[in-house]
């Protein structure tokens, strides 16, 4: 028998064994400045922020991502990202993909995704890559932000 699971921003209200795992995000009406803010402002989930914006709208497996943290942490980290509403997480198979919400962020809160970017960016310039997240040090080990599998 399916656990029942109250109904919540258009969520499907049963989950079982054989239906796809889903995950709360909120609406794009209920997306707010101050969480987005917050989830921007933390040098790791920028450095997935800026990586998911270099590439082309596709969605990139957690595990894409060669990060200083513990997985536990990484965890953490989209979590709060998807929770603010910067980024949408769907399960394929066992992988959970991970996609900017780009369009979204940009009808609400115009020029603010380009213009934190575009920050992110001069200050990688600016101190380097040891001091800055440098535009080479974003993305997997050893590749480019837009090489490999995802």
């Amino acid at each position: 028998m399916a656990a029942s699971i109250p109904e919540r921003r258009g969520a499907p209200a049963v989950t079982t064994a054989t239906s796809p795992r889903v995950l709360e995000h909120p609406e794009r009406e209920d997306i707010r400045l101050g969480p987005v803010l917050h989830a921007l402002s933390d040098p790791v989930r920028l450095r997935i922020v800026r990586a998911m914006a270099r590439g082309t709208g596709e969605a990139f497996s957690c595990s894409y991502f060669a990060l200083p943290v513990t997985k536990s942490t990484s965890t953490h980290h989209f979590r709060v990202l998807r929770e603010s509403g910067v980024v949408r997480q769907t399960y394929q198979g066992t992988a959970k993909l991970n996609s900017l919400r780009r369009d979204d962020l940009d009808a609400l809160f115009p020029g603010l995704l380009d213009s934190v970017l575009a920050a992110a960016d001069a200050q990688a310039d600016r101190l380097g890559p040891e001091r800055g997240e440098g535009r080479a040090g974003v993305g997997p080990a050893g590749r480019g932000p837009s090489a490999g599998p995802r």
